[in-house]
């Protein structure tokens, strides 16, 4: 007997269908949805438990996204033959749902949860991390577990000139600006993407767009959770309260905390000792018997802490650090600071600090990516690294971890819009940024390093791009806001919003905002973004002092690159039979060739940082691909003799017939003693057989004509 699906349907402007459907899988999951467009399928599963962990008080979420590869046909690469740890685009999607759907948790839910979304089916006209923040609310949405929501996410990109939601991967190949947008129905959460060098109106404008596609998605929801009867969600108690601790320190503390910040202490660790003096000084006070809930203290103070700090920015328009509102902090940038890289910066803002390193190979240097749904090649990457010495911390070196992935990635989006075309850069580039400091914002410390690392590699970017990172602290109740420019760590974690911009000179490249607040009015964020300019064209200048434009040249070491175009049907002649003429070529050379097939020709480009080894491996390429031209002369090696002539070697792959009437003027009756296998000689290209093709070889068009004996009268 068929299970009793229950479905609701959205329509997107174009005919597209969105489907959501419940009741058939994964039922033993407090809420599982089945969501298709097209023939992409998403099953997203979500699980809670119904009591919080002893001593927690914030919410365990984790959100995986997973890609089936039988869902696009494939068996996995590798040994193992299975799907193994999520690969860096599946761990991107995860943070992409995680960030919508986080906030919109209570505050007091504190009950391990777990989202598992995984692409179950795939169609290549449906991108499939545009439907996965909908498919985990309205796994969600069909539980009983507390939620806030429903929420949507959506791509909107700019194609033509025309605003268009979820396009396919081929119209979005073509996109001016292409943003993941995740909303409510009342306000935006959460925005991630990428630019080619936009105005800050078009970005609002973009995300308006988007945010009425989020809405029509979210009554879709709220209509499914009727469907289902799951208005009701479940009861819960996850957390301890003792109003009679909390008003005790409220009392005792709070003016304290503010008179603290007030001080405006620049150093991040003085800042801490000063408060921590602070909190220990009210436990030392409270004595051994003081029948309070100890557990609690820590949260308390916390929570007034916090208080204090924003206060003190609403109310008196003041930082933590003594910065105004739109203030950077002090920026110093050096190039060129490590002798073997490529190319090297490292750029410094307060207590911020990234050094980079740019890497020029190629393409054997290419990233390979396997994937169920992209496969190929990548020639531009970014690692970000952030040991725990740059925040003063111990901790192990366990490999990147999600927040260094899509700090990375934001990185690599911003950078990527600058750097040459392909035609105009044969190298793969690799950036790789050291985080050696951290107090608000490394990865737009490591857009800035990136910019100077490949201007100093001579990498002929565009124009240099620079990031900030804004933050917002507002108050609903009455309406007061205070917009910060290049926030500190401490202000990320009081504040509201964390918006962080990238661009040129010309515009934006990159954003990623996240949201803590219920309701952003468009003006706020236009604002935002307008302060967020000046605050990029400040830093812009700044490391315009260090490095303003790419370096003409690449450094001694890096390796040349000479490229060339050859007929389609001459590459077999220069990979020869099993690649041994270009393994050979290589060898002697000292260089490495690499050869595609493109547009139906040959690209050729030779690799070498030693001018002298480069040019060896272009003549001997040469050689090989030259095509012959009747007149012209050539330096022939004897192949082998025949009673009618010699058939010689002119050019590399390419044996002519030197006819025994065509060796000397004098007449042959043999070709005894005449030539010997291996001799060289200079031969004359005189005909080409036009129909076989054979080649007419002349040595005796190269020697003087006998002249004519006197005749006698």
């Amino acid at each position: 007997m068929l299970p009793n699906l229950i479905t609701k349907s959205i329509t997107l402007e174009d005919g597209r269908e969105i489907i959501i459907e419940t009741g058939a899988l994964a039922k033993q999951a407090d809420g599982s949805v089945v969501v298709r467009m097209g023939k992409a399928m998403l099953l997203a599963t979500v699980v809670s438990k119904t009591e919080a962990g002893e001593g927690v008080d914030f919410l365990p979420l984790s959100v995986d996204y997973q890609e089936k590869f039988a869902a696009s046909g494939k068996i996995p690469g590798g040994f193992l033959k299975r799907e193994g740890r999520l690969s860096d685009y599946e761990i991107l999607i995860s943070r992409l749902v995680d960030r919508a759907i986080r906030p919109i948790f209570p505050d007091d839910y504190h009950a391990d949860t777990q989202v598992a979304i995984t692409l179950m089916s795939f169609d290549e006209n449906v991108l499939p991390d545009a439907l996965a923040g909908l498919a985990a609310s309205a796994a969600l949405a069909v539980s009983n577990i507390p939620f806030n929501g429903p929420i949507s996410e959506v791509r909107v990109a700019k194609i033509d000139g025309k605003l268009i939601i979820n396009p396919s991967p081929v119209d979005l190949e073509k996109a001016s600006l292409e943003f993941i947008v995740a909303g409510s129905l009342e306000y935006i959460l959460m925005v991630e993407g990428e630019a080619n060098e936009i105005s800050e109106d078009e970005m609002v404008e973009a995300l308006q767009y988007a945010h009425e596609e989020i809405k029509r998605h979210c009554q879709a929801q709220i209509e499914l959770t009727k469907l289902v009867g799951k208005e009701k969600k479940r009861e819960y108690n996850h957390e301890k309260s003792d109003s009679a601790l909390y008003d005790k320190m409220k009392a005792e503390l709070y003016d304290k905390l503010y008179a603290a910040v007030s001080k405006q202490i620049a150093n991040k660790s003085e800042r801490s000792e000063l408060v921590k003096a602070i909190k220990e000084e009210f436990v030392e006070s409270l004595g051994e018997e003081h029948g309070f809930e100890a557990s609690l203290i820590g949260p308390y103070f916390h929570k007034i802490h916090k208080e204090a700090a924003r206060n003190l920015t609403l109310n008196e328009k003041k930082r933590l650090d003594g910065r105004k509102l739109d203030e950077i902090r002090p920026i110093w940038s050096v190039v060129d600071y490590l002798p073997s890289a490529h190319g090297s910066a490292i750029f410094t803002r307060g207590e911020t600090q990234s050094i980079t390193t740019c890497t020029l190979g190629t393409k054997m240097d290419e990233q390979m990516i396997d994937g169920a749904v992209i496969s190929g090649y990548n020639k531009f990457f970014l690692h970000y690294n952030f040991p725990g010495f740059s925040t003063g911390e111990v901790k192990p070196n366990r490999g990147p971890g999600r927040r260094e992935v899509g700090h990375g990635n934001l990185a690599m989006r911003a950078l990527k819009k600058v750097l040459p075309s392909e035609n105009e850069n044969p190298y793969t580039i690799r950036v790789v940024s050291d985080i050696l400091e951290s107090n608000g914002s490394s990865s737009m410390a490591t857009v800035c390093a990136g910019s100077l690392a490949l201007m100093d590699a001579g990498v002929q970017i565009k124009a240099p791009v620079t990031g900030i990172a804004m933050g917002m602290i507002s108050d609903a109740k009455t309406g007061k806001y205070s917009i910060l420019s290049d926030i500190l760590g401490d202000e990320d974690h009081l504040g509201d919003m964390d918006f962080k911009v990238t661009g040129t000179e010309q515009g934006i490249t990159a954003c990623q905002m996240d949201l803590k607040v219920e309701g952003l009015d468009y003006s706020v964020l236009k604002e935002a973004l307008y302060q967020a300019k000046e605050g990029r064209l400040h830093i812009l200048k700044e490391i315009s002092n260090t490095l303003a434009a790419p370096k003409p040249d690449l450094k001694p070491h890096t390796p040349r690159s000479f490229m060339m175009w050859i007929p389609k049907e001459l590459i077999g002649a220069v990979i020869g039979p099993g690649g041994k003429v270009i393994q050979e070529i290589q060898k002697d050379t000292a260089t490495t060739i690499v050869i595609e097939e493109i547009d139906n020709q040959g690209k050729i480009n030779i690799f070498s940082a030693n001018q002298a080894n480069m040019d060896a491996a272009i003549r001997r390429v040469k050689a090989i691909v030259a095509q012959p031209e009747i007149g012209e002369t050539y330096t022939g090696k004897v192949k082998n003799i025949q009673p009618f002539g010699a058939f010689v070697e002119f050019m590399p792959g390419k044996d002519g017939l030197l006819h025994i009437s065509e060796i000397k003027w004098e007449r042959l009756e043999s070709m005894d003693g005449v030539l010997e296998p291996g001799e060289e000689i200079m031969v004359k290209l005189i005909d080409v057989d036009k129909k076989t093709g054979k080649f007419k070889l002349s040595r005796k068009a190269l020697l003087p004509k006998p002249e004519k004996p006197a005749v006698k009268e």
